[in-house]
């Protein structure tokens, strides 16, 4: 059946929506049928026309539980949860029907401190940084001070997710027939990242090229600031 992969964080504007869709869209091009849920009540629902999954509505408590139990009984689906922000008991109620959990976070003290409370509250979620800086100097500050104010929490901390401009575009109603290089590369890092931790094989698609411009995109912490936990064994899906 399918696995459920909930976005959540108790405080907004960290970029809950667009990891969601980027997760999605990095699922489908690995390979993967994914659906992207939306229960943000502040949004509007997305067409699925030219994106690499499907999106489903889930605003009201009704429509979510009819939606995962639909996924629940589909084989070999991923079912991505945008949580949207500031709903603490949403947030719990997510956590307890997951199987991986994903807490985004922008490189403010503020947004630091807030995914730290979520880290202790919710054990099995995974820090995500997200809109990242682009510029060395910058990521470099930025890095040091997760490492200072995370170091307990560096094995729960993913590979950055860099800031984008391109990346706005999976918020379309309707998205572009080809995205740019650079959007496509990031969604199958960031999926790659969540499978692994998953302990689910990937094989790029077809349409998975230019991968030689991704370890640019791929800006991390050292190993040993921010290692990235992954598990030693993968099976299929």
């Amino acid at each position: 059946m399918a696995e459920i992969i909930c976005v959540i964080g108790n405080k907004g504007g960290t970029g809950k929506t667009t990891l969601s869709h980027m997760l999605s869209q990095g699922l489908g091009l690995l390979g993967h049928r994914a659906a992207c849920v939306l229960t943000d009540t502040s949004r509007e629902p997305l067409s699925p026309a030219g994106r690499r999954y499907i999106t489903a509505d889930a605003r009201t408590r009704e429509a979510l539980t009819k939606v995962v139990d639909k996924l629940r009984s589909l084989e070999g689906w991923l079912g991505v949860i945008d949580g949207g922000g500031n709903r603490t008991e949403m947030d719990r109620k997510l956590y307890a029907m997951s199987d991986i959990v994903l807490l985004p976070f922008r490189e403010s003290h503020e947004d630091i401190r807030t995914v730290v409370r979520d880290l202790e509250m919710f054990p099995r979620a995974y820090a995500v940084p997200t809109q990242w800086p682009t510029n060395a100097w910058q990521r470099e500050a930025v890095d040091r001070s997760v490492a200072q104010l995370m170091g307990a929490y560096r094995h729960r901390i993913l590979n950055p997710v860099l800031a984008l401009s391109g990346t706005k575009l999976l918020l379309q109603k309707q998205i572009p027939e080809h995205l740019p290089t650079a959007v496509a590369n990031a969604c199958r890092a960031l999926a790659r990242q969540v499978l692994d931790l998953m302990d689910i094989e990937h094989t790029e698609s077809t349409a998975a090229a230019d991968d030689e411009d991704e370890p640019q995109l791929s800006g991390r912490l050292s190993p040993a600031d921010m290692p990235m936990r992954l598990q030693a064994n993968r099976r299929p899906h």
